[in-house]
């Protein structure tokens, strides 16, 4: 199964039969799902209703037996077969005349009658070329929906029965080099998916007790711990328990540089390990992991299709029985009329058949949306499905939450200010020493600022919560606490000079902490959630594409207005509720038409549903942003934002270019017709050349560009 003219064969053969409740079609992989009640039909029986169409169906497995030498060459084998018969049966009646080869190329009824031998070579040429599509051809003829092997079978027909054999052996092979064109570059767009299931290994070094043993990959489960030597993959999602080593993880973040890892460290399935020995305790089900999660929303996005390509379809629908009907108006009307000669005239309706061929209009789409989205895929943006890349394409306003998309999501200390004359590393320690057992943000923050200062936490015993103010525990023997300044009020410990720190510091846009002793406050610390290194380039190439940017945050107005300010930002709205960002969301979409919502938490997925596109940074984001999302950025890098931009107009642009050079092929060799000057040859020719010419265009996407 390669092409939509061969889905809808098996939807028609299929759908009315008795106990078939729903098909459902995946060309990338060549996969059909039927359900259907096996009290009124059978496995067995649905395959003999495959086979009348002459195709052939086996059950389904995800890993499916390697097919042999023979039958994965036979199309091209077949192809091979008939080119050269028609060649030998050219040269034969070539050998057997004294007329140049212009003369054998030319107009009906300029070369003579071809001896036998040739004859014969003729019609071998169409029986091994264009055999396979004839079962094809009669399943549409009976449902009364004409196409392109029907029109195929009346034009070899057609051509053998004025004496044309060297026409209709040609159009044989022509045909079935199209066919094997068109199946090659599915060919290629599934091998670019093949290849990311490819990169997480078979079987994993399970260490067990101080003992290693290899099992299966697929079986391992939350908490083993796996070895993982210098150059091998690893084989799960998970975090290093033991060991450092770069890491190559390309293909998940879009990295060019390896990582660095050590203990607590993530790491991802089919990432490459460097020069150390690592040791992973997994985290999550080999069918669970990152990168199984992009390799099943790459295959589920193969069968949603664009609008584009719906309207091919039902454009294609329309125009073949269209051209039918013109060339059996062509046969008929001038012989019926006025007398002329049918054998003239029944070839010029052969030549309008060939020529209307919407093969190269049809095919024009899904090559080159299913290239694409391989494309995208493999640099770390999963589209799920060509409606949502030809949405992108028209994107005119993208809206951004802010924490954790445009900043870090996490805080970070920007300002340690000590006080009373407290030295900064004194203080340091027994804050880093409080904060140590806490969960909050702003202690995980403060006890990394440490660490990076190569500070060692003092001991602290003792801890204590103290719900919407802060923490105190013992350090040093003597209770160490720190918290807002609702707490130190409540300590009667604001002085005038730590209200001006506190203050100066407030004034700049950050979160302030004060800490200190029963006695006297030691120091004041400055928080951030830092905006992401890549935003501001990232939003300024969206801004140079034409694309107006808003922001929709819950923080206040003061918070979301210094982040602004960083990024450039002219619009955004503060305070708002999970409800408020749809609604917003709701407001730009009416207004400018395609808007994208940007997330990655909970609260965003009723805003993500709200705009034409839901986009989601896929390494942050949780499992509901990931379902809700249309887009997901893998990478968790807002640099993937402008690249899809860029990526998803391309696409449209070799849509449009696609679709145009079908249609001007058709009208171009259709005037030629009408001046009585194309041959049926040359009319299979130029459906040829439009199919070869829209294939190849489409498959640059495999190729993606990394430029505005």
């Amino acid at each position: 199964m390669d092409c939509a003219q061969e889905v809808s064969l098996l939807r028609r053969q299929l759908s009315r039969r008795p106990g078939v409740h729903h098909l459902d079609f995946h060309v990338l992989e060549g996969r059909m799902r039927v359900e259907f009640d096996p009290r009124r039909i059978t496995a067995e029986q649905l395959a003999g209703a495959v086979a009348l169409t002459g195709m052939r169906a086996q059950p389904w497995a995800a890993a499916q037996p390697r097919e042999g030498w023979l039958h994965r060459r036979w199309r091209l084998l077949t192809t091979a077969a008939s080119g050269a018969l028609v060649t030998v049966g050219m040269l034969l009646e070539l050998a057997a005349s004294d007329r140049p080869l212009a003369a054998l190329l030319g107009a009906h009824g300029e070369h003579g009658a071809a001896p036998l031998a040739a004859l014969l070579c003729y019609l071998a040429a169409a029986v091994v070329g264009f055999g396979p599509s004839l079962p094809k051809a009669a399943s549409a003829a009976k449902a009364l929906r004409p196409d392109l092997h029907v029109l195929m079978t009346v034009s070899i027909i057609g051509a053998f029965v004025l004496g044309e054999g060297f026409e209709g052996g040609s159009l044989a092979f022509l045909f079935a080099l199209a066919g094997m064109v068109e199946s090659w570059s599915i060919g290629k767009a599934r091998s670019a998916i093949s290849s990311l299931m490819r990169l997480s290994p078979a079987s994993a070094a399970v260490v067990e007790g101080g003992t290693e043993r290899r099992v299966p990959a697929e079986s391992l489960r939350t908490g083993d711990r796996v070895r993982v030597r210098p150059g091998e993959r690893i084989p799960c999602d998970g975090t290093v328990a033991a060991g450092r080593s770069t890491v190559d993880q390309a293909i998940i973040t879009g990295e060019s540089l390896p990582v660095e890892k050590e203990p607590n460290s993530q790491v991802w399935a089919g990432t490459m390990n460097g020069e150390g020995v690592l040791e992973v305790r997994v985290t999550r089900e080999p069918s669970d992991t990152t990168l199984a999660r992009i390799i099943r929303m790459v295959q589920e996005s193969a069968h949603r299709r664009a609008p584009s390509e719906q309207f091919v379809e039902r454009f294609a629908r329309y125009y073949t029985p269209a051209m039918l009907a013109l060339a059996a108006g062509v046969i008929l009307l001038p012989p019926l009329a006025w007398g002329a000669a049918w054998s003239y005239w029944f070839y010029q309706g052969m030549v309008i058949l060939l020529i209307s061929c919407p093969c190269a209009l049809v095919i024009s789409t899904p090559v080159t949306i299913t290239a694409a989205l391989a494309s995208a895929a493999r640099h770390g943006v999963l589209i799920k499905g060509g409606a949502y890349l030809e949405e992108a394409a028209r994107l005119k306003v993208v809206a951004f939450d802010k924490t954790g998309v445009l900043t870090r999501g996490r805080p970070a200390v920007e300002q340690f200010v000590p006080l009373n004359g407290r030295g900064a590393r004194e203080c340091l320690g027994h804050l880093a020493a409080l904060e140590h057992t806490s969960e909050h943000p702003l202690a995980r923050a403060v006890v990394e600022y440490a660490a990076g200062e190569g500070v060692r936490p003092a001991v602290a015993a003792g801890f204590r919560s103290l719900p919407g103010r802060g923490a105190q525990a013992e350090v040093g023997g003597k209770t160490f606490w720190a918290g807002s300044q609702r707490l130190l009020r409540e300590k009667g410990l604001a002085t005038e000079e730590v209200r001006r720190a506190l203050e100066r510091l407030e004034d700049s846009d950050h979160t302030a902490v004060a800490c200190g002793t029963e006695d006297e406050v030691w120091a004041v610390v400055g928080l951030r959630d830092p905006v992401r290194p890549e935003a501001v380039a990232a939003l300024d190439q969206l801004r140079r594409a034409g694309i107006h940017l808003f922001m929709l945050t819950g923080d206040n107005r003061a918070t979301a207005q210094a982040v602004a300010r960083q990024l450039k930002l002219a619009s955004f709205r503060s305070d708002l509720l999970p409800e408020d960002k749809a609604a917003a969301v709701a407001e730009l979409r009416n207004a400018h038409d395609a808007v994208a919502m940007v997330g990655d938490g909970v609260n965003d997925a009723q805003a993500m549903s709200s705009a034409s596109v839901g986009i989601a940074l896929g390494r942050g984001a949780t499992d509901v942003a990931l379902e809700t999302a249309d887009i997901v950025l893998a990478s968790d890098d807002l640099a993937r934002l402008p690249f899809l931009v860029r990526h998803a107009r391309r696409a449209a642009r070799v849509i449009r270019q696609n679709v145009a050079a079908a249609l001007a092929l058709k009208a171009a060799f259709l005037g030629l017709a009408a001046l009585g000057l194309a041959t049926l040859w040359m009319a299979v020719l130029a459906d040829m050349g439009a199919s070869l010419l829209v294939t190849f265009n489409g498959l640059r996407l495999l190729r993606a560009e990394n430029k505005i």
